[in-house]
């Protein structure tokens, strides 16, 4: 049976929807194209394709025949590289200009991959279920029980693994939230609340049939985000 998310997820989804479809869309469609853009958003950018490598990393080269969630897929660069090594994605989005952005991106051939573009809500249970499922800085706006429970009804619907990003909760972390509100809006991000690594252990300890696996840690100038391993195992 389907868990009942606390309302916050919900409203928090829906501020994001209007935050990347309005005031973020150019600076987002910059952030993940070869554009110039400022020194701070640079290291975002450089630490967002670390990350995305790291992920890729943690699953199978070959990919075809699998099904592969791209959850919070933005502009679609990882569900791209997922379809080039044969899987079978389905890329899906708050923001639905993103969602086109990233259907105007994809190439036409993609070997024995395919991706299917959806504007929505990543929990979404008509969207079937996936052996992988990947979630890169789409949990990290969240409340770290919404983010569980996010998780938890992921979980109901993959077969093998899930991998995600949280922001970890550091001293350093917390003293760059409060120096980027000084910059100009335009270089800003959307608010994500920092996660304690413990805490967050602690809390998917409890997650019936799964295990922590990897984790691996990305810091590249304003870019701190870590990511953490879910393997369903019995």
């Amino acid at each position: 049976m389907a868990t009942r998310l606390p309302s916050g997820y919900d409203d928090r989804r829906e501020a994001l929807a209007t935050y990347f479809d309005s005031t973020a869309r150019q600076a987002w469609i910059d952030l993940t194209s070869d554009t110039k853009v400022s020194g701070i958003r640079a290291t975002v950018r450089a630490g967002r394709d670390a990350m995305r490598a790291t992920l890729l990393s943690w699953l199978p080269d070959d990919l075809r025949r699998t099904k592969v969630l791209d959850a919070g897929c933005g502009t679609g660069a990882l569900a791209v590289a997922a379809a080039c090594r044969g899987a079978d994605v389905t890329g899906i989005d708050v923001a639905g200009g993103l969602v086109e952005v990233a259907r105007e991106r994809a190439p036409s051939f993609l070997g024995h991959g395919r991706i299917r573009w959806r504007a929505g809500d990543m929990l979404d249970p008509e969207l079937g279920t996936f052996e992988h499922v990947v979630a890169m800085d789409s949990l990290i706006h969240y409340q770290p029980e919404d983010l569980v429970d996010a998780l938890g009804e992921l979980a109901q619907r993959t077969n093998r693994s899930i991998l995600f990003t949280f922001a970890p909760r550091t001293r350093l972390l917390a003293t760059m939230h409060q120096v980027g509100k000084i910059f100009p809006k335009s270089d800003r991000s959307p608010a994500i609340v920092p996660t304690a690594e413990s805490d967050l252990r602690e809390r998917l300890g409890n997650l019936p049939g799964w295990s922590i696996g990897r984790t691996e840690r990305i810091s590249s100038g304003f870019y701190k985000s870590q990511a953490l391993e879910l393997v369903r195992h019995g």
